[in-house]
């Protein structure tokens, strides 16, 4: 499930909330308000999903799967 931040039109508190994508808006944990507004979430820096995906791909291998690599790394692992 997603973490959506929220802030507050009555209070302006901000706070976050682990919720599926279809949930009604959360109650406020400050005031109790019932209408938040959902703010716009910033995008993951560069790099680390490829980070990531390096690592995932990494243990992957020493687990012997292959199968979420490309041709052409699957060829550039069997050479070295």
């Amino acid at each position: 499930m997603p973490i959506y931040a929220y802030k507050c039109l009555s209070c302006e508190a901000g706070f976050e909330v682990l919720a599926g994508m279809n949930e009604a808006a959360p109650l406020c944990p400050e005031c109790g308000a019932t209408d938040p507004l959902r703010q716009l979430s910033r995008v993951a820096a560069t790099g680390k999903i490829e980070t990531l995906f390096a690592s995932a791909r990494k243990q992957a291998a020493a687990e012997g799967h292959f199968s979420n690599y490309s041709k052409a790394e699957k060829d550039r692992i069997k050479r070295t």
